[in-house]
């Protein structure tokens, strides 16, 4: 068999040799032709669009950079970030319910079956490291990142490249500042250099010295720079300042707007299709806003990731039946019970209404229109067609077989049980991707006339050969256009007045009633919540969520969950939000740490949950060692039951507010103590100086504390006198 230039290249590579050296070889080859192909998607616009209309986003993969005549083979893109977007996959719980589990393992390890669902359907590239942070929680697409602080969202996000890494490349997204979603093609972001620095930026700077092999632009703009085309953050920042030697992405369609000035700025693939590049570059290229050699570069590094990944990416792809296989089942239900959330459990006829006890129960009362329908977040590009959902009630009928599991949308059946489960919240109507009318219309120019006739003629060509042919599902319902849902950036904090109504009338009808929230990010609880006995956060869960809830509320499986944002007792605490803005300014200041700073208490804390047992932490030290701090604490499990606590270690310098540098996840069993050692690098707490426009090294004392949450009042703050710099 015959050896192509670049599987030359790449063996030599493998061998030692330097991959951009070998890439700018391959690239040298190239025609002129050949180069600019590499610069956007292998798709045509018009037909593919076409197609996608017909409920075809899922379908296949988006090719791209695949030069035959060398044996470049491109890569293919598949989305995420709850699992592989193409065939009947598995849907794992979303983002922000995995990072309420706060197990960086168990996000390894939902990453290493992604990437083999990923290889099998044909795809080399994921595009669901989701790390924008939550700043508000009317975020539509709050779901897709894993919660509101950088620490905690960068590890869980370099948890998950790690696992899908060992078979595929994996892509960041959205860089940077996104998280406004009505207005993301327009929105342009005002943010001081101090706070795009400490908050907006260190979780992707965790993922890019993780080995992340691409990242994705984001659609908004940056101090009046769209980030597709933004020379700062994909120069200044990415490369010159990261060392990043993998490839940028756009986001779909819109994610440019100038073909010559993006590729000077250092975004090397628009995606997905032949658009904006393929017929405005050599005029642009005329004009000066880019030049041959930046042309050459993009291609290069783009080039140069293949070949370093191709001892993972030439592996044999595994078969098309690993896709929603029992193994990944049982991963997405310990996911899905890891991640709930125990808010509340009150003691009803000097009990706790939590867990319940099987044994005892003759009728339960499902109620709620979320209790019974298939529920799994976002309806756009994020969207898992997994073959089979478990709805609560599907979930809790199965575990409970000899007790009558009865299902209302309204509170009718409510006083006539033993215990009454009420699910409301949201679905991807209320919250999620967003295309409407104000988000593109303005952007319509940008579209190409026509499609050339060549490049549809290779498309169709590769639809006929294609391997496996793709359908939606036949309840997927609520898809139109593209084949998303609108759902947007949320109306309101709170639940429906309806389902606010629905607790209240259960309430009344029954003590012993269980609150089960659904939904992407926090809700305002004020008002209702103190009225309810037991209430658990248990969020977009995935195909076997129902089954997971069920182990949770029978005491099967422990409440392990902790808050990954907080819950505020009023929406006047948080940042600033229009979602209809076009113009938003954002400072440093979210989340928990403006609640400090602030003086306001959350309803529930950033890192709080509940568990069945008694947890708590005694005694703590802390040191430096080196350029990191090591604290010590020894976690205690009093109770009766196995529990797991999550050590959360807080710190600051001078008056600022503590915030997160670092946490672990500890399993303790009933009457265990462990010893628990955190470790955080002092840049974690390193604040950015305007002038030198640089780090300013950690000086002073630092103070630290180990805590069960962010308001945690029985922690313990020890002052760690650093010592001087080495000069």
């Amino acid at each position: 068999m015959s050896t192509t230039p670049f599987e030359a290249a790449a063996a030599r590579v493998a061998d030692g040799a330097d991959a951009s050296a070998e890439a700018a070889a391959l690239v040298a080859q190239m025609t002129e032709e050949e180069r600019r192909w590499c610069l956007d998607g292998d798709q045509p616009f018009w037909a593919d669009l076409s197609d996608m209309g017909q409920g075809g986003y899922h379908k296949r993969t988006f090719p791209a950079a695949r030069v035959d005549r060398l044996g470049i083979p491109g890569f293919a893109f598949s989305d995420g970030p709850r699992g592989v977007v193409i065939g009947p996959a598995t849907a794992f719980p979303v983002s922000m319910a995995r990072g309420a589990t706060w197990d960086v393992d168990l996000e390894e390890r939902i990453g290493e079956a992604i990437g083999v669902e990923l290889r099998a359907v044909g795809a080399t590239l994921y595009g669901g490291v989701c790390v924008n942070v939550l700043r508000h929680p009317a975020w539509g697409r709050a779901q897709e990142t894993y919660g509101e602080d950088p620490v905690h969202v960068g590890e869980l996000g370099a948890a998950l490249t790690r696992g899908v890494q060992r078979h595929a490349m994996a892509c960041v997204k959205h860089f940077a500042c996104n998280s406004m979603e009505n207005t993301r093609f327009a929105v342009d972001v005002t943010v001081d250099e101090a706070a795009l620095h400490e908050v907006y930026l260190p979780h992707f700077r965790r993922i890019i010295d993780e080995g992340v092999a691409s990242v994705m632009s984001a659609y908004n703009a940056v101090n009046g720079e769209w980030c597709g085309q933004s020379r700062m953050l994909l120069t200044d920042v990415l490369r010159d300042r990261w060392g990043f030697e993998g490839f940028v992405i756009s986001d779909w369609i819109f994610g440019l707007r100038d073909a010559g000035p993006s590729v000077h700025a250092g975004l090397d693939v628009e995606m997905p299709y032949r658009m904006i590049r393929a017929f405005h570059l050599d005029e642009d290229l005329a004009a000066g806003l880019c030049t041959e050699d930046e042309i050459a570069t993009a291609v290069e590094r783009v080039v140069a990731t293949l070949l370093r990944f191709h001892p993972v990416l030439s592996q044999p792809r595994p078969p098309i039946d690993v896709l929603a296989c029992d193994e990944h089942r049982a991963l997405a239900r310990e996911a899905a019970a890891k991640a709930v959330v125990l808010l509340r459990n009150e003691p009803v006829d000097g009990t706790p209404v939590l867990p319940l006890d099987a044994g005892l129960l003759g009728s339960v009362a499902v109620i709620g229109r979320l209790a019974a329908i298939r529920n799994l977040g976002d309806g756009g590009s994020s969207d898992v067609w997994a073959p089979t959902v478990v709805t609560p009630l599907d979930g809790l009928r199965a575990a409970l077989p000899d007790a009558d599991v009865r299902h209302a949308e309204d509170a009718s059946i409510a006083g006539d049980a033993d215990v009454a489960i009420v699910v409301v919240g949201y679905t991807k109507a209320d919250e999620g991707e967003f295309i409407g009318d104000s988000g593109t219309a303005h952007l319509t120019s940008l579209m190409p006339a026509a499609d050339e006739p060549e490049v549809v003629a290779a498309y169709e060509a590769m639809r006929a050969d294609e391997e496996h042919d793709f359908q939606p599902p036949a309840d997927a319902t609520g898809r139109s256009g593209f084949g998303f849902a609108k759902g947007g950036d949320r109306e309101s904090l709170r639940l429906r007045p309806d389902d606010e109504a629905l607790i209240a009338e259960v309430v009344a009808a029954n003590p012993r009633t269980v609150v089960c929230l659904v939904a992407g990010s926090a809700v305002l609880v004020e008002g209702w919540d103190q009225a309810v006995p037991a209430l658990v956060q248990s969020w977009y869960a995935g195909m076997e969520g129902g089954h997971a809830l069920a182990d949770v509320l029978l005491g099967r499986a422990e409440p392990t969950g902790r808050l990954p944002f907080s819950v505020p007792t009023d929406p006047d605490h948080l940042p600033p939000f229009d979602r209809d803005a076009i113009e938003a300014t954002y400072d440093g200041s979210h989340g928990y740490r403006r609640l400090a700073a602030d003086g306001h208490a959350a309803a529930y804390p950033f890192g709080f949950g509940l568990s069945y047992t008694e947890l708590s932490l005694q005694g703590m030290g802390a040191a430096q060692h080196g350029d990191e701090i090591v604290a010590t604490t020894t976690a205690r499990n009093t109770g009766a039951r196995p529990g797991v606590e999550v050590v959360q270690a807080y710190a600051s310098t001078g008056d600022a507010p503590a915030k997160l540098v670092g946490f672990a996840r500890v399993e303790l069993a009933a009457g265990e103590r462990k010893v628990v050692e955190v470790r955080f690098p002092l840049d974690r707490l390193a604040r950015w100086d305007v002038d030198r426009h640089d780090w300013a090294p950690v000086t002073g004392p630092v103070h630290v504390s180990l805590a069960r949450h962010a308001a945690d009042p029985d922690a313990t703050v020890v002052a760690v006198d650093l010592a001087p710099p080495l000069t």
